[in-house]
């Protein structure tokens, strides 16, 4: 991985979920992550969204970094062209690997795994342990749910409101990487 360029964590699934919107999403947020300089640290498969937006980066010349952990390299087949692929024992040294790695977090539509990985980072910064941007591509309305679930959290006393402040959701994955940029230049010169 190039340490001079800003590097994006991307959380997806590792299937193509039910509407064909989510794998067009992942390609455009690959191609988008290599023509901005930026470089993608992901979960290391090469099936489902994980694979579209590991092959989107690598076809549009970008710099592809896959954590995966040993029992999953089956399942998940990480890409035979991967060249930056580090095997973790576990889940959570993925998990850990990935957040130390990166400067952004951005996340594509997913399962079980993906919501784990979308409490880990905001509990983190909330915490204030992990200052990074995190933003939610809400593909077809998909993470609405999930934006619904926080404000119960928050209405039931589980959380603060600043909860809020620690995750973005936007629409395309261009207004992902727009907040991304913009939140890399804000902590650059704050």
């Amino acid at each position: 991985m190039e340490k001079n360029k800003p590097v994006i964590c991307v959380f997806c699934g590792s299937s193509h979920g039910a509407k064909p919107q989510y794998a067009a999403a992942a390609r455009t947020l690959g191609g988008l992550i290599a023509e901005r300089g930026f470089s993608l640290v992901y979960g290391g498969g090469g099936v489902g969204l994980m694979g579209e937006t590991a092959r989107a980066v690598r076809t549009g010349g970008g710099t592809v970094t896959g954590i995966i952990p040993q029992f999953l390299r089956r399942i998940e087949q990480p890409p035979e062209w991967e060249k930056d692929l580090i095997v973790t024992p576990d889940l959570q040294l993925r998990k850990t690997r990935m957040l130390e790695m990166s400067d952004a977090f951005v996340l594509l539509p997913g399962g079980a795994g993906t919501m784990d990985e979308f409490f880990e980072v905001v509990t983190s910064a909330s915490l204030g342990v992990l200052p990074k941007p995190v933003l939610l591509v809400n593909i077809e309305g998909y993470f609405a749910p999930l934006d619904t679930l926080m404000k119960h959290i928050v209405a039931e006393g589980f959380a603060r409101p600043a909860i809020f402040s620690y995750y973005k959701v936007v629409d395309t994955p261009e207004a992902a990487l727009d907040a991304v940029a913009e939140s890399l230049s804000t902590l650059a010169h704050g």
